[in-house]
């Protein structure tokens, strides 16, 4: 029987309960992060508990429980669950008070974490997969991992309805991100990816990318680009923490180049593989 961890508590999930009253229901008043597991282990959990601890501080919810905690929480979870691939998710709202918009005084924040298996290592889409071009209708603090989604949902909603893998944000044809993820482009040998900002989250693979190539030697360019260059670019590819990174193979209705994964993709697709297994075994 799979179990979870819910304020304190290691319960069954099918025992799990959160009121009707908690804000990260009515409001989306909350955070989240999702962190791999390979060999049995955390992968990077370290660093997505620094950005939780950003998002947090963010939309003033207390960060009441400690890093060494959640880490010990997080691992008991994948142990428990026999998850020797796939992911951990943990998230944080505000907690339990009357309907009201504004900030509720002395409530306690809502915490729960559970773990699920993943191929990951050898993920079926490691041969390339198919993007949908949609627009960005997302509020203007993507850099905070909040769990008010409808503008992610509707945006992989539609990827799937068109029968793509990932959705690629846009606004006004500069490309933001992926619904779930970090989008980049290669030309002439250059890895090119959105700089940070609040229009897109600091992803923890998209960090772990930008290490790669730099100890690979392959230059990086921190600058926008627009859905038309992604089309025409050499190579594209997305990078995420349960995908780590995928080659992008056709994006809409055309194939990216010769519609196959691009060398400096597999490249790094291979160290970024190497590394997770360092770090894991």
């Amino acid at each position: 029987m799979p179990v979870c961890w819910l304020n304190g508590s290691f319960v069954a999930e099918q025992d799990a309960q959160v009121s009707i009253f908690d804000r990260g229901l009515l409001f989306g008043d909350g955070v989240y992060e999702v962190a791999a597991v390979l060999n049995g282990t955390l992968l990077d959990a370290d660093r997505h508990l620094v950005r939780l601890g950003r998002s947090l501080a963010a939309i003033g919810i207390p960060n009441t429980q400690p890093a060494a905690a959640w880490l010990g929480v997080m691992q008991q979870l994948a142990t428990d669950n026999g998850v020797r691939e796939g992911l951990v998710y943990l998230q944080v709202t505000r907690g339990v008070a009357e309907r009201d918009f504004p900030f509720p005084a002395h409530v306690t924040p809502t915490m729960f974490a559970y773990a699920r298996p993943k191929l990951l290592r050898a993920d079926p889409n490691a041969s390339g997969v198919r993007l949908l071009t949609v627009p960005d209708m997302r509020w203007n603090r993507c850099d905070i991992k909040s769990t008010s989604m409808l503008a992610q949902v509707l945006a992989k909603q539609a990827a799937r309805a068109g029968g793509a893998f990932e959705a690629m944000m846009h606004e006004d044809g500069l490309v933001t991100e992926g619904g779930s993820s970090n989008l980049w482009i290669v030309n002439d040998g250059v890895v090119q990816t959105r700089p940070l900002s609040s229009d897109i989250l600091a992803g923890i693979t998209r960090d772990v990318v930008l290490e790669l190539a730099h100890a690979a030697g392959v230059p990086v360019r921190e600058r926008a680009f627009t859905v038309a260059q992604a089309k025409a670019a050499d190579e594209c590819f997305m990078s995420s923490a349960t995908s780590f990174i995928l080659p992008v193979t056709t994006i809409d209705h055309d194939a990216v180049r010769a519609g196959a994964p691009g060398a400096i993709t597999q490249r790094l697709r291979a160290a970024y593989l190497e590394r997770a297994d360092r770090l894991t075994q």
